[in-house]
Parts: structure tokens; sequence; C-alpha cells
């Protein structure tokens, strides 16, 4: 298994947010949702309609360590998602395939992977790189790795710089401002 990287700067970002809202809301909404909660893919994809209509928080339980969280929906998300669920039933899942099927980890994969390719990244992307993404900026603008890492559900603060890239950074702006 790769390791997959955060997307570091800001118009890069932007470049994939252009290319997903050629292809649709749903892709971009899925992109969105990633980079702005910090939430595993399979957390996004197990999101039914009920858990985002008519809220201000989304709560759910992890997939991956069964804990509760709780956040609030800020505000680039609340309209997308309005207009998302527009006339949905509540019981159905948030994202569908187009066979009106519950969205796969593999297709949603392939939606984020495709659009850093066209957006020309070079970074290594998956979908775990918006969660990633979302806890570099985080850090780059609270500069609160304790925070992040009680949203991260992470043991030590050392592991979760590590997870998003932060202890490399600084190795490599060590190194490359140590000229002897």
């Amino acid at each position: 298994m790769t390791t997959v990287e955060p997307i570091k700067k800001r118009k890069d970002i932007q470049k994939v947010e252009k290319v997903l809202a050629k292809q649709g809301l749903r892709d971009l909404l899925i992109f969105v949702m990633g980079t702005n909660c910090g939430l595993r893919i399979s957390d996004i994809l197990s999101l039914n309609v009920s858990d985002v209509k008519n809220r201000t928080h989304i709560q759910l339980t992890e997939k991956k360590t069964s804990k509760f969280k709780k956040f609030p929906i800020n505000s680039k998300l609340k309209p997308m998602l309005k207009e998302f669920i527009k006339g949905r039933k509540k019981d159905e899942p948030l994202f569908l395939s187009c066979w009106g099927h519950r969205l796969d980890r593999v297709s949603a994969y392939y939606i984020i992977r495709n659009a850093c390719e066209k957006a020309k990244l070079q970074e290594k992307i998956g979908t775990h790189s918006m969660r990633k993404t979302f806890g570099y900026h985080h850090y780059k603008k609270f500069k609160d790795v304790v925070i992040l890492q009680k949203i991260f559900n992470h043991s030590s603060p050392q592991i979760t710089l590590r997870y998003i890239g932060i202890e490399q950074d600084e190795i490599d702006y060590s190194y490359n401002n140590f000229i002897l």
C-alpha cells in the first residue's frame, strides 16, 4: 500500500475543485467534504441524506475506530449540501452511484485520483489525501497539533505531524537551510 500525501498548495486544491465542478456536484461535494471535515472516505460514503438535511452538525460513529464524532457543517459545505439534497429522500445514501446504489470506495478513489491527474498534481494522491489535506491546512492555520490530534483520534502529536507531512517539511527546511 502506497502512502498518500496531502495537497499542500491552496491553488492546487482550487484546481481540483474546478475539475470536479465540471464533473458534477456529487464529485465536487465528496472532495469538499473530505478537505473540510477530515473524514475518512468510508465515513463520508456512509452518510445518508438525513445526516445532513436541516442539520448544523454532522454526527456519526467512525467506521474504523467506532468512536462518536460530531462537528459543525461549515459555511462552504452548507449551501452545497442544501443544493445537493434538494428533493431527495431522507433515508437514501448521500452519495449515489450512477446505478442508484451507495457509491463505493473504489469509485470515489477514481473520481479523486482522475481529477487530481487532470489538475496536473504531482503528489501521490488517494482518497486519504483529502483527510491529510484537511489536517495539513488546519495545522498551518491554527498551529494546534493537540486539537488536530483529537480530531483525528491519534495517540500522540508526533503521529499527527508525521501523518500530515509537517515532520518531513521541517526536516527538509532544516537541511535546505544548513550549509557549511
